[in-house]
């Protein structure tokens, strides 16, 4: 697995404790933060997006054809590909799931360094993709416990969701339709651990700290800005804060403030 193994070992483990959030048959049918999505559909949409990995890893020319014939109609796709969950049979769900993830940990453990793989967005390297991949498990297991009321206890994992924030800044402007700012930001984020990880020049005038927890919470889109412990200095990543996002596709409405 050479430079990838530590990124696919998380990748692994994330799937696992999400998988151990899901538990039993009985909260298939609980909802979710996500309009319309039970736990169910959230566990079918993890499973529905394995797929379209292993399809681009495998046949990136059919890649792009299933995408041109699915997304057609816009995103209605990715909905069609979270119901199929609903009325599965849970345990054959969370089975081909599993399966699924498994398989894409290896296939992507297998994709040669410099090879990129299509995807909805730009086409990423395999170190990136198992990056993203972690970032979707952890985030729409997030999505899992919000809706069973579950308190999940943050891992150094986050570290990988936190690189992927910090490295689709641009991105985030750009599907809002702004240009990106010119000069780099500086990261500081106190890891659930107690560590300090930096990114970015220690002179920066745009600057973001607080917990990675939060950090995640923001670029995942999965909490409001005004409910997380961040702190935003200078005009371009106050501007940021609103609109970070790291994950492809479009922004979509966001939390609502959970306190008043």
């Amino acid at each position: 697995m050479g430079r990838v193994d530590g990124l696919v070992a998380d990748l692994v483990a994330e799937g696992e404790d999400v998988e151990a959030l899901v538990g039993g048959a009985g909260v298939m049918g609980v909802g979710t933060p996500a309009v319309g999505w039970t736990v169910a559909h959230q566990v079918a949409h993890l499973a529905w997006t394995d797929r379209w990995t292993l399809l681009a890893v495998r046949d990136p020319a059919g890649f792009a054809a299933a995408v041109g014939r699915e997304f057609a109609a816009g995103a209605a796709a990715v909905d069609r590909g979270a119901a199929e969950g609903v009325g599965e049979d849970p345990a054959a769900l969370v089975g081909r799931w599993r399966a699924g993830r498994a398989e894409v940990a290896e296939v992507l453990a297998g994709v040669a360094p410099q090879v990129r793989v299509p995807w909805f967005g730009p086409p990423m390297k395999a170190r990136s993709m198992l990056t993203a991949r972690l970032m979707e498990t952890w985030a729409h297991g997030q999505d899992i416990a919000d809706g069973l009321g579950v308190q999940r206890v943050p891992t150094d994992r986050l570290r990988h969701v936190a690189h992927l924030g910090v490295r689709t800044v641009g991105f985030a402007f750009a599907v809002h339709g702004r240009p990106a700012p010119e000069a780099p930001f500086r990261f500081e984020l106190r890891s659930p651990g107690g560590e300090l990880w930096c990114w970015g020049p220690e002179d920066a005038a745009d600057r973001v700290s607080g917990p990675a927890l939060d950090f995640c919470l923001l670029v995942t889109r999965r909490r409001h800005r005004d409910d997380l412990s961040l702190t935003a200095d200078g005009a371009a990543a106050r501007a940021w804060l609103p609109i970070a996002q790291a994950f492809a596709g479009p922004p979509g409405e966001g939390r609502r403030p959970l306190r008043g």
